[in-house]
C-alpha cells in the first residue's frame, strides 16, 4: 500500500484533511451558521417547490433563471454577470485553477480563512501571508512591499475578515488594489456581507481587477452549499471555462430561487443576528477576564486574558457545558488563546454565556 500511496503528491499526503468536528447534543457555535430556519408556512411551500424539481434531468448549466435573481436581489452593478460555484470553497479554487501559472503567487493577510492557502497549494501556486497589525487591520506598507516584490497573481481581501471579525480600512484596500494594478486580480471576500452594513459592490465597476466574492450560506443556506462571485465579463468568461459544467444541483438551484423570492424574511434574520451580535459584545465587554473585539459578521473574536487560564482550557470547559466554539489559538500567534464564537439565537447567547461564566470561575 506504501508504494501504491507513493503515486499521491508528497505535499498532499502530508496535509491533514479539513477538520468538521460531530456538534451532535452539543450548542453549536462553531461555524458561523445562521440558527433560524424558514418560517413553517415557507418551508411547506418549499418542500412543493423542491418536490416538483426534475431530478432525472441534468441542471441547466447556464443557470440563468438563478444567475438573474441573484442580480437582482443582490444588486449587481449593471452590466456585470456572476458565476456560481459549490459555495466560496470551489469559486476559490476556481480562480486558482484559472491562474496557475508556472511559479504564480497568491498573496492574503493572516490570519484569515484557511482555503485560500490550501487552494494556492493544491492549484501549485506559492502562497504568501502578510501579518496583520496586532490590532487586526492590515499593514498596508508590508502588504504594498510584497506587491511589488513579488507580483502576485491572487490577492485575497476579506470584507469583514475571517476570524478577526473585522472591516479592513476602505483607503488601505483601495491602496492595495491600485499596486496590484494589471498584473494581478484582487479577490474581495464579502462571505459576511449581510451584517457587515457596507459592502465594496459599488466599487466593482471602477476596478477591472477586481472579483467580488460572496456565498448565501450565512444567509441561513449554508445546507445547500452556493457561492457566487462577479467581475468583468471577461475575467468571467475565462473562469468559466474551469467550471464545471453541472457544479450546481437542481434542488440547490431551486431552493435558492425560492429563499429569494422571500428575501425579506433573511433580511430580517440578518437585523436579529446584528442585533443580537450587539447584546453579546456588550454582555463579553463586561467581564475582566475576556479581551473581546469588535466584528462585522455574525460572530465574535475573543481572547482568555486570566493569568493561567488558556482559550484552549476555556474551550474544553465550554464543551464539558455541551457548548462548542472554535479554538482558533493555533491558527496564528496574533489569535493566542482566542475563541470564536458564532452570534445565535437569544436562548442560545444565554446559554454560551452562562457556560463561559463557569469556565471562567472554575
Amino acid at each position: 500500500m506504501s508504494r501504491l500511496l507513493s503515486i499521491v503528491r508528497d505535499d498532499v499526503r502530508a496535509l491533514a484533511a479539513y477538520h468538521v468536528p460531530d456538534a451532535s447534543g452539543l450548542v453549536k457555535l462553531d461555524a458561523m451558521e445562521n440558527p433560524y430556519q424558514l418560517p413553517p408556512e415557507l418551508q411547506r411551500q418549499l418542500g412543493e417547490r423542491l418536490g416538483a424539481v426534475a431530478l432525472n434531468r441534468y441542471p441547466v448549466p447556464s443557470y440563468a433563471g438563478l444567475k438573474a435573481a441573484i442580480r437582482h436581489h443582490m444588486a449587481i452593478p449593471a452590466g456585470f454577470d456572476v458565476i456560481l460555484g459549490n459555495g466560496s470553497d470551489e469559486l476559490i479554487a476556481i480562480v486558482s485553477t484559472a491562474c496557475a501559472k508556472p511559479g504564480a503567487k497568491v498573496l492574503a493577510p493572516v490570519p484569515g480563512f484557511v482555503m485560500y492557502a490550501m487552494s494556492a497549494q493544491l492549484a501549485g501556486m506559492d502562497y504568501i501571508g502578510v501579518p496583520l497589525r496586532a490590532d487586526f487591520s492590515l499593514d498596508r506598507e508590508a502588504m504594498l512591499a510584497v506587491i511589488r516584490a513579488q507580483r502576485p497573481a491572487i490577492t485575497y481581501l476579506a470584507y469583514p475578515n475571517n476570524p478577526t471579525g473585522n472591516l479592513f480600512d476602505l483607503d488601505d484596500m483601495l491602496a492595495i488594489i491600485r499596486e496590484v494594478g494589471d498584473t494581478g486580480l484582487v479577490i474581495v471576500d464579502e462571505a459576511y456581507q449581510p451584517f457587515a452594513g457596507t459592502s465594496f459592490l459599488p466599487q466593482l465597476p471602477h476596478h477591472p481587477n477586481v472579483v467580488l466574492m460572496r456565498t448565501v450560506s450565512k444567509l441561513g443556506l449554508a445546507g445547500i452549499r452556493l457561492g457566487y462571485m462577479s467581475a468583468s465579463n471577461e475575467l468571467l468568461a475565462e473562469f468559466d471555462k474551469v467550471r464545471p459544467p453541472y457544479n450546481v444541483n437542481v434542488l440547490t438551484e431551486a431552493a435558492v430561487e425560492f429563499v429569494l423570492e422571500h428575501a425579506s424574511v433573511i433580511d430580517a434574520q440578518a437585523e436579529a443576528i446584528c442585533a443580537e451580535r450587539s447584546q453579546l459584545l456588550q454582555s463579553l465587554a463586561e467581564l475582566p477576564e475576556v479581551e473581546c473585539f469588535p466584528s462585522a459578521a455574525n460572530f465574535v473574536l475573543l481572547r482568555i486574558q486570566r493569568p493561567g487560564l488558556t482559550g484552549t482550557d476555556v474551550f474544553q470547559r465550554l464543551l464539558q457545558h455541551r457548548v462548542l466554539v472554535k479554538n482558533v489559538g493555533k491558527m496564528h500567534t496574533l489569535l493566542e488563546d482566542c475563541l470564536r464564537v458564532t452570534v445565535s439565537t437569544p436562548q442560545e447567547n444565554a446559554v454560551f454565556m452562562s457556560a463561559l461564566h463557569s469556565s471562567l470561575m472554575s
